[in-house]
């Protein structure tokens, strides 16, 4: 959630970092801060807690004002939120520094520092990465010479934007496993986490790629990669110029929305997973205190996000070995309850603001729960302000009423959770490794997906005459059909209803005809011959199906089977996949239905009433 900003020019800074920091607001935050060398040689540093507007008023009253300065909004993962944890962090009077990620090694590196005499004044990770880097500087005797050294002492998720007053033309800055974009300008170059918070200043940027290291200067930047070769980044112009509140290209937002997808899902795990495990303390300050010795959780949320938490109950039982349990908020609140001991309490919501999820969160909070965590869309909403947890989802502003983009992120909140949970409870580091490697796969993934986008518009027009539809899946895979059903129902109309596979026989093959639409997921996964069979079942009833499938589940296109092929994934990773073509679907038939896609009727955004 933190934000970095930086800039090296011929004119003051001040203006440009603030700016850069009010774009930022979106990420969430609890401090905002900022450090500037100023004509006399000195570096001026403001840190406020709250509102980067407190830091505003601040620096209103006392200029930080010159040519090449930092600034940082900090959401607390070591230390509590105050003014002494805020960034920048410095060592001395000379070295500045901020920070976004965890430095997983950082109790030992401070241990080592104090040793030597360096004197800690926070409780973060950065102010050690401070301390090394100076102590580094006195060695060589150059700013990028220093932190070339001191990265390849840490270990963890980062990216780092450095100056030194002794060097006031340049800064230097490096990134491995959090974003960093540089902004070219003209006579001047600007640094950040997101290339939304430069947009007033340039419209040029470069992406810092893992492993790179680079030195900003007014005129231009060097860059090196992990192996040290001096390299090119490709400098692209931002074309878009849109923000949440504009369409774009796209028809409608619900459709942007769905298209945004890989990237808010790499926005999602960014600064929190390494090439192989998951990062605990980016999930809040106390995460490995109040994880230890969970012994069942309880997942509360309200319609997708019902759905997200009862994806993630197949993901905390299988891999954490913990039992969990799942509940629509507004039933969990009128009923009494039996809590185990040592239960987390875990809500869901896209906005933060869901009435009876946060009245089931306040009635948690006194009923004896080990800790609540909250995974939430939007920063200061009550759900995060009244949470010991939270775990922000990076989907930004969702305008469609049928949520897309926040579901999808949401199930990727929930799995690092999960995998943090699961690490507590004896999960191998190899299978974390397996788990993470298929996350880094993911936005890929999701991309391949999306391309089915015509052949999906194309098999919409069997719906455009039903009135009913069913949706089938096993396993973790039942949710996602759930959440398709719901997506038909919302923006569409058409009366849909989701249930487990093996349910059929049970009462709902009574419904199947050849009017009744049964659309199906099927990952190739130890479910897979199970499903085929209740496939058939479908088929001997006459009933039309349209399988959403991958090429080793051998499903074969014939009358009355349609099958889209989707990319082969990770058994752990496949819901996630999955519920980008049943969003497509239901766009799709929507549109053709002509609809109001993205204000359906009787449904609002944010249900703040009971």
């Amino acid at each position: 959630m933190c934000g970095i900003v930086g800039a090296v020019s011929e004119r003051d800074v001040q203006g440009i970092l603030l700016e850069g920091l009010r774009r930022l607001e979106y990420r969430g935050y609890d401090s905002a801060g900022m450090a500037v060398r100023q004509a006399d040689g000195s570096i001026n540093r403001a840190r406020e807690v709250g509102k980067v507007a407190a830091l505003a008023e601040y620096v209103d009253a006392h200029p930080c004002s010159g040519p090449l300065g930092i600034a940082h909004t900090r959401w607390a993962t070591h230390g509590e939120p105050s003014q002494l944890n805020a960034h920048p962090h410095m060592s001395g009077d000379h070295l500045a520094i901020v920070h976004n990620g965890i430095i997983e090694n950082y109790q030992q590196l401070r241990e080592s520092l104090m040793a030597e005499g360096y004197q800690f004044t926070s409780q973060t990770d950065t102010e050690v990465v401070a301390h090394l880097i100076e102590k580094e500087y006195r060695i060589a005797g150059s700013l990028l010479a220093a932190v070339r050294a001191a990265i390849t002492q840490l270990r963890g998720a980062y990216a780092l934007a450095v100056v030194h007053a002794n060097e006031p033309d340049h800064l230097v800055v490096c990134r491995e496993g959090s974003p960093l974009v540089i902004g070219v300008g003209i006579g001047e170059t600007f640094i950040a986490s997101d290339q939304l918070a430069l947009l007033p200043v340039t419209d040029r940027f470069m992406f810092l790629e893992e492993g790179d290291l680079a030195d900003i200067r007014r005129d231009g930047v060097t860059i090196w990669d992990r192996q040290g070769a001096q390299i090119e980044r490709t400098v692209t112009r931002f074309e878009h110029g849109v923000d949440a509140s504009d369409k774009g290209e796209y028809r409608h937002f619900m459709l942007k929305e769905i298209h945004e997808q890989p990237r808010v899902i790499k926005a999602t795990m960014e600064g929190r997973i390494t090439d192989t495990r998951v990062l605990e303390q980016a999930l809040g300050t106390d995460a490995g205190q109040l994880l230890e010795n969970v012994r069942h959780v309880q997942i509360i949320a309200c319609g997708t996000s019902y759905h997200a938490g009862m994806v993630a109950r197949y993901w905390i039982e299988e891999l954490a070995g913990i039992p969990c349990s799942v509940e629509v908020a507004s039933e969990y609140r009128y009923r009494k309850h039996v809590i185990q001991p040592d239960t987390l309490f875990l809500c869901i919501s896209q906005s933060g603001e869901t009435a009876d999820t946060l009245a089931a969160l306040r009635q948690a909070k006194q009923a004896g729960f080990r800790a609540a965590l909250a995974i939430c869309n939007v920063p200061g909403s009550s759900l995060v302000r009244e949470s010991d947890l939270v775990i922000m989802t990076h989907a930004g502003p969702e305008i469609g009423v049928a949520s897309t983009k926040a579901f999808t992120t949401q199930l990727v909140a929930l799995l690092l959770f999960t995998l943090a949970l699961a690490r507590k409870n004896g999960l191998s580091e190899s299978d974390e490794s397996d788990i993470v490697t298929a996350l880094h796969k993911l936005p890929g993934q999701v991309e391949d997906a999306l391309a089915l986008d015509g052949k999906i518009a194309e098999l919409s027009k069997a719906f455009m005459d039903k009135n009913h539809s069913l949706f089938l899946g096993r396993g973790a895979l039942f949710p996602v059909a759930l959440e398709g059903a719901l997506k038909l129902k919302e923006i569409s109309y058409i009366h849909a209803e989701a249930y487990p596979a093996g349910e059929l026989k049970h009462g709902p093959l009574a419904l199947v005809d050849s009017e009744m639409p049964v659309v199906t997921v099927a990952p190739n996964n130890e479910l897979l011959e199970k499903l085929k069979s209740n496939l058939e079942e479908v088929r001997a009833r006459g009933g039309e199906l349209f399988v959403f499938a991958d090429g080793g589940a051998e499903l074969k296109e014939q009358d009355g089977i349609h099958v889209m092929q989707i990319p082969e994934v990770h058994p752990v990773t496949a819901p996630i996949v999955y519920t980008l073509p049943l969003q497509l679907l239901s766009y799709h038939v929507a549109v053709l239905k002509g609809t109001d896609v993205d204000q359906p009727r009787n449904l609002a955004k944010s249900v703040t009433v009971e």
